[in-house]
């Protein structure tokens, strides 16, 4: 029985005053070191990367300060650090869906203005070729349709802190299975899409978090996809057996071990537990991060809330 490693890093709290900074600079000027020190294990595989595509939790309609997305300042501390010290290509990746091509959701969560300042460019992955591929889990051999970007270069998953609407955390697998085609039920879909990827590293966004309202977190922790998601499954106070994918993809590990400066107990503490915000009705506390947002940035309001001005 073997133990996990994740690494965490705290986010100096004064910088971020304890809150939501609406400067993406200042964000990403906090999230410097904490990258630093969480992709230090897995960075020398990453430096011999040709190719690395970053996967974010990026959905529309939340915006990043409701701790339902990833904070693109997350993704542009990684993009910078890998373009600092690599020669990769490196990309962000999404894809469309019948509700709202990628581009526009980019848009809107801040990375079309962002990426503007680095080489690395977005892919919007439901306009990718696929690889056919099979994995098998238990007694059961699964077909799955991966995206060439995923299947064939260097994936880093990067998830926010929230958990779904069905109750277990969005996670890393998930994060993926949205990205990949495949004919398994919610138990190992995720299961057999991460591995399918095999991401080289998981980095868990838990600078805002949501668990019922969006919390300040100021931390980030990185490993392996099922380390990281177990991680997560703990802050949120979730039951690690109630996850089928999770025990599927944990197997027989043992206990997961977190080595850093992050305070996992506080940050576990201060987590609520309440309900994910509606995605059609949007939730109060959205609209107005997105307005405020929006007056600042100078940035698109998001099509349901443009009829309500």
């Amino acid at each position: 029985m073997s133990t996990a490693s994740v690494r965490a890093a705290a986010i100096d709290a004064a910088e971020r005053r304890g809150g939501w900074v609406p400067d993406i600079d200042a964000r990403m000027a906090a999230l410097q070191s904490p990258v630093r020190t969480v992709l230090e294990p897995a960075f020398e595989a990453l430096a011999e990367a040709d190719r690395v595509t970053l996967v974010p939790d990026a959905h529309y309609p939340f915006h990043p300060s409701s701790g339902m997305v990833t904070d693109p300042a997350v993704v542009g501390a990684i993009v910078a650090r890998l373009e600092r010290e690599t020669d990769a290509d490196v990309a962000v990746a999404g894809a469309s869906d019948d509700r709202i091509s990628f581009d526009r959701t980019a848009r809107y969560l801040g990375y079309e203005g962002l990426l503007e300042r680095f080489e690395a460019s977005l892919a919007d992955l439901a306009d990718d070729s696929r690889t056919g591929d099979f994995c098998a889990i238990a007694d059961e051999s699964i077909a799955l349709s991966v995206p060439n970007r995923l299947a064939e270069g260097t994936v880093v998953v990067v998830p926010s802190l929230r958990p779904t609407a069905d109750g277990p955390v969005a996670g890393a697998m998930r994060t993926l299975d949205a990205l990949v085609d495949c004919d398994a039920g919610p138990d190992r879909a995720p299961v057999a899409a991460t591995r399918a990827v095999d991401p080289a590293v998981a980095v868990l966004d838990a600078t805002t978090a949501y668990g019922g309202d969006p919390v300040a977190g100021n931390a980030l922790f990185a490993g392996s996809a099922p380390a990281v998601d177990a991680v997560a499954t703990t802050l949120l106070d979730r039951s690690l057996a109630a996850d089928g994918a999770l025990e599927t993809a944990r197997g027989d590990r043992g206990p997961i071990s977190v080595a850093g400066d992050a305070d996992f107990e506080a940050l576990r503490a201060r987590l609520p537990d309440g309900e994910l915000p509606p995605a059609d009705d949007t939730h109060p506390a959205v609209s107005t991060a997105y307005r405020v947002y929006a007056a600042v940035t100078g940035d698109a309001v998001p099509p349901q809330l443009e009829g309500d001005r």
